[in-house]
C-alpha cells in the first residue's frame, strides 16, 4: 500500500487485525521501525473486532475490564461503521468460520466506504453463470484437474479454496470490480481480485425505489430524470403516451427488481463511480457469439461529413451505433444533452469505455500513445491505477486481459486487432507477395496528391485490384463478414447495383460486382483525398496507426481539453443490446437525431409469392416504426447504405419520414473521405404514428412497480 499512497499522512488510522501474537510482534516492530504512528496492531479474533472501541480512545486493557463477555455480544452491531478502507490479503482462505468474519466486515465498512480481498481460489463457472452480480466472469473459470490439484495442494496447510468464502463475500457486498488471474511464477495458481461496497448504492439513506428510478431514468430518457419544476414541461407528445401506452422500463430496472426480490446485491453495473455503461446480460448467446472480440479497432464513418449533416447542438438528444466509438466521441465534443451509445457485442462497447476513461484519467501524451500509435509500454500500469475507477467491471476485466494489445514487443498496436485485422493482414500480405511494400511507404509519405496517385497507378493498384485478389481472397463471403463486417443482405445489394448497370452477363458475377465495388472506392480516394495530410482512416490502415498530422478529431489535443472536463460525459449511456431494443425503451418523443450507419442494409428484404423482391419486410418496418416512436417532430435518422437507393427507404416514407439523399458516389468521385458507401441518407420525421395500444403487460408493469416501494436492500 506504501507504494501508492503516504500511509502516514493519508489514513488518520489504520488497524491491523491478526489472531496471530508472533506476527503481530513482527508487525508492531515494523511500523516502530518505520515511525508510522497512526498505525495500530491489534491481536485479535477478527469477528471481536470493533472499530467504535479503538476510535473511543480505549486501549485493550480499559476495554476488557469494562465490557463483560456476554454484554460485548449481546450488543446489536450498526448497519454500518466508520472504516473507509477493509483489505483483506490471502486471509479469507485461512479462516475456517468465514460468514461470521464477512458479516461483521458489514458493520465496520462506512457507508461510501470500499473493501479490498485478493486471494486464491478454485471454481467452475457452473458456480456463477447463473449469477448477474458478480461483476463478470472473465477467467474465472478453472479447470477439473487444477480446481482438484490446488485444492488439495493448499489443504495441506490448512488453507481452504472452496468457492463458498468468494461466493458469500459477492454475495453480501455489491461488485465493484473484480479480476481473475493465474500467477504463472508459482505453477499458475488461480487468484482473484475484488473490491466491494455496501449492496445499497449511492447512499445508505437511499429506498430501493430512489435508486432503481435513478438507474432506469438514466436509460430510457425517462421525465424522472428531470427536476419537480421540470416536469411539468414535458412535451404533449409524452403527455400523451403516458396516458394510453404501457410504462417504458430499462432493462437495467428489470434485472434490479429481479434481484431486489430475490434479496441479492445489484448488478455490478449499479455501483460504479460512473453511470456511462448500462446494464446488460453478458451470458445471452447474443453477446456471446462474438467470443470476446471487437470487428472494428477505429470507426469506418467520415465525422467531418456528420458533423456538417446534423449541426449538433446542446438540446440534442443522439442515439448511435458504437462501433469504435470515434463517432461518438466526436459527437461529444459537440455538446449534445445525452449520447445513447448501442452496439450488440460487448467488445465493441469495451473499446469505447476505455476511451471515455482515459479521457477522464490520463493526461494527453498517455491518451495519444494508446490511441494515436496504439501501443504504450506502460498500459497495464497504467489501467490498474488510474482507468480502473472509471470502467465497469466486465471493461476492466476485457482490458486486463487483453493488455498485451498494447505492451507486447511482439503486438502491432491497437489496429491489428478485432475483425478488420484480417483486411489490413490480407493487404500487408499482397503487398508482401508483390513486392510493394516499398511503394505503401511512399504514398503514407507522398508530399503531394500528385505524388500519391503515382504511386497508386504504377505500383499498387495493379496488385491490389488484381483479378487474383478480388476472386479468391475479397469476394469471399467469409472473409466480408469477419474483415469488413460485410453481411450477406448487404452484399447482395452491392451484387445488385452492379447487374443493375451491366449490360455483359457474364461479368455479373460476385467476384466482378466485389471488383467494382472496390474500384469506385479506391480510385476517387487516392485521385482527391491526400492520405497522409488528411485522410485517417486509410493512414492506419496503411502504417497502423496515426500521426501527429492527420488523426480523427476525437485525437486532437483540443478534444481532450474538451472531454477531460469534469463532468463532460455525464450524458453518456453505453447500451449492449439490439438497436431495436434500446429504441422500445426509450421514452417517445425525447430523441433528435439517431445515426444507424449501414444497419439497416442488414435486414432481409422480403420475397414476394412470385419469387420477386419487395419493399415491404416487417422487420425493417418495426425498427422504422420504433424510430418514429423514439424521436420528436423534425428528428433526423442518418443512414449509409452499400447501395444507391436502398430498398428500404420506402418503408421510412411509409412511416412518417421524409427520405433525402445527401450524397452518392459515383464512378470516380468520393462521397466523403472514407468512400466505403454508395449513399448517404437523412430521413427527417414529419409525421407521428399511432402509439400501440395497451395491453395485459401494462398491469403487470405497474403490479412490479408497487412491488418495488415495499422492497428493501
Amino acid at each position: 500500500m506504501s507504494e501508492f499512497v503516504n500511509v502516514p499522512e493519508f489514513f488518520s488510522s489504520v488497524y491491523l487485525v491478526d489472531f496471530s501474537p508472533s506476527l503481530c510482534k513482527v508487525a508492531r516492530e515494523r511500523f516502530a521501525r518505520l515511525g508510522w504512528a497512526n498505525v495500530k496492531v491489534v491481536c485479535e479474533d477478527a469477528r471481536k473486532f470493533r472499530l467504535e472501541d479503538y476510535e473511543n480512545g480505549l486501549d485493550q486493557g480499559e476495554r476488557r475490564s469494562s465490557v463483560t463477555t456476554s454484554s460485548y455480544f449481546n450488543q446489536k452491531r450498526p448497519e454500518t461503521g466508520v472504516a473507509d478502507l477493509i483489505t483483506m490479503s490471502y486471509s479469507l482462505s485461512m479462516i475456517p468460520d468465514y460468514y461470521s468474519v464477512i458479516d461483521s466486515m458489514v458493520s465496520l465498512l462506512s457507508p461510501d466506504g470500499l473493501i479490498g480481498v485478493v486471494d486464491f481460489y478454485a471454481q467452475s463457472e457452473t458456480d456463477v453463470k447463473f449469477r448477474n452480480y458478480t461483476g463478470g466472469s472473465c477467467g474465472r473459470h478453472v479447470n477439473f484437474f487444477s480446481r482438484s490439484f490446488w485444492r488439495s495442494w493448499f489443504d495441506l496447510d490448512k488453507v481452504s479454496l472452496e468457492p463458498g468464502r468468494r461466493d458469500y463475500l459477492e454475495y453480501r457486498f455489491g461488485s465493484v470490480l473484480t479480476a481473475n488471474s493465474r500467477n504463472y511464477t508459482l505453477g499458475a495458481i488461480p487468484y482473484y481480485v475484488w473490491l466491494g461496497c455496501h449492496n445499497r448504492p449511492f447512499s445508505s439513506s437511499s429506498l430501493p425505489h430512489e435508486i432503481i428510478e435513478r438507474i432506469d431514468a438514466f436509460a430510457t430518457e425517462s421525465p424522472y430524470i428531470l427536476p419537480a419544476n421540470k416536469q411539468r414541461e414535458t412535451s404533449a407528445l409524452t403527455r400523451a403516451v403516458e396516458r394510453t401506452a404501457p410504462e417504458i422500463r430499462s432493462k437495467a430496472f428489470d434485472a434490479a427488481i429481479q434481484n431486489l426480490s430475490a434479496n441479492l446485491p445489484l448488478p455490478s453495473f449499479f455501483y460504479q463511480n460512473h453511470h456511462w455503461r448500462i446494464y446488460y446480460d453478458d451470458r445471452l448467446k447474443k453477446h456471446t457469439q462474438f467470443n470476446d472480440e471487437y470487428i472494428y479497432a477505429f470507426t469506418w464513418e467520415d465525422s467531418r461529413v456528420d458533423r456538417e449533416l446534423l449541426k449538433i447542438g446542446p438540446d440534442d438528444v443522439i442515439l448511435a451505433i458504437t462501433s469504435a466509438g470515434d463517432n461518438i466521441l466526436s459527437y461529444a465534443t459537440q455538446g449534445p444533452a445525452r449520447i445513447h451509445a448501442i452496439d450488440l457485442n460487448p467488445a465493441q462497447n469495451h473499446l469505447l469505455e476505455l476511451k471515455v476513461a482515459s479521457y477522464t484519467a490520463l493526461p494527453y501524451q498517455d491518451f495519444w500513445n494508446i490511441f494515436g500509435e496504439g501501443k504504450h509500454a506502460d498500459f497495464r500500469s497504467l489501467l490498474i491505477t488510474k482507468l480502473s475507477p472509471h470502467l465497469s467491471s466486465r471493461a476492466f476485466q476485457y482490458w486486463l486481459s487483453n493488455s498485451h494489445i498494447f505492451t507486447s514487443p511482439r503486438s502491432r498496436g491497437l489496429y491489428d486487432t478485432g475483425g478488420s485485422k484480417y483486411a489490413i493482414r490480407v493487404f500487408r500480405w499482397v503487398s508482401r507477395i508483390f513486392n510493394i511494400r516499398k511503394a505503401v511507404q511512399e504514398v503514407v509519405s507522398a508530399a503531394s496528391l500528385k505524388e500519391q496517385r503515382k504511386t497508386w497507378h504504377s505500383k499498387i493498384r495493379p496488385a491490389l485490384l488484381s483479378r487474383i485478389v478480388s476472386g479468391f481472397v475479397v469476394s469471399s463471403e467469409k472473409f466480408l463478414w469477419a474483415a469488413l463486417g460485410v453481411p450477406k443482405n448487404q452484399l447482395a445489394m452491392i451484387e445488385a447495383d452492379h447487374a443493375a448497370v451491366t449490360t455483359n452477363a457474364a461479368k455479373r458475377t460476385r467476384a466482378h460486382a466485389i471488383w467494382h465495388y472496390m474500384v469506385n472506392t479506391l480510385d476517387p480516394v487516392i485521385e482527391h483525398t491526400h492520405i497522409t495530410a488528411d485522410n485517417p482512416y486509410y493512414l492506419v490502415c496503411l502504417q497502423g496507426k496515426f500521426s501527429p498530422r492527420c488523426h480523427p478529431d476525437y485525437l486532437s489535443l483540443a478534444s481532450h481539453k474538451i472531454l477531460s472536463q469534469p463532468g463532460a460525459f455525464d450524458g453518456l449511456r453505453i447500451h449492449t443490446d439490439e438497436l431495436e431494443e434500446v429504441i422500445a425503451r426509450i421514452t417517445p418523443g425525447t430523441l433528435t437525431v439517431a445515426v444507424i450507419m449501414d444497419s439497416m442494409d442488414w435486414f432481409d428484404q422480403s420475397i414476394s409469392k412470385e419469387g420477386s423482391t419487395s419493399t415491404n419486410s416487417p422487420a425493417a418496418g418495426q425498427q422504422i416504426r420504433k424510430l418514429n416512436r423514439a424521436l420528436k417532430m423534425g428528428g433526423k435518422v442518418l443512414l449509409r447504405s452499400a447501395a444507391l437507393t436502398p430498398w428500404y427507404i420506402e418503408q421510412f416514407k411509409a412511416h412518417g419520414f421524409m427520405g433525402q439523399r445527401v450524397g452518392h458516389r459515383l464512378p470516380g468521385r468520393c462521397i466523403d473521405r472514407v468512400n466505403m458507401y454508395a449513399s448517404c441518407w437523412v430521413c427527417t420525421k414529419v409525421e407521428n404514428l399511432r402509439p400501440p395500444t395497451p395491453v395485459g403487460d401494462e398491469a403487470v408493469s405497474l403490479h412490479c412497480v408497487a412491488s418495488l416501494e415495499n422492497l428493501r436492500i
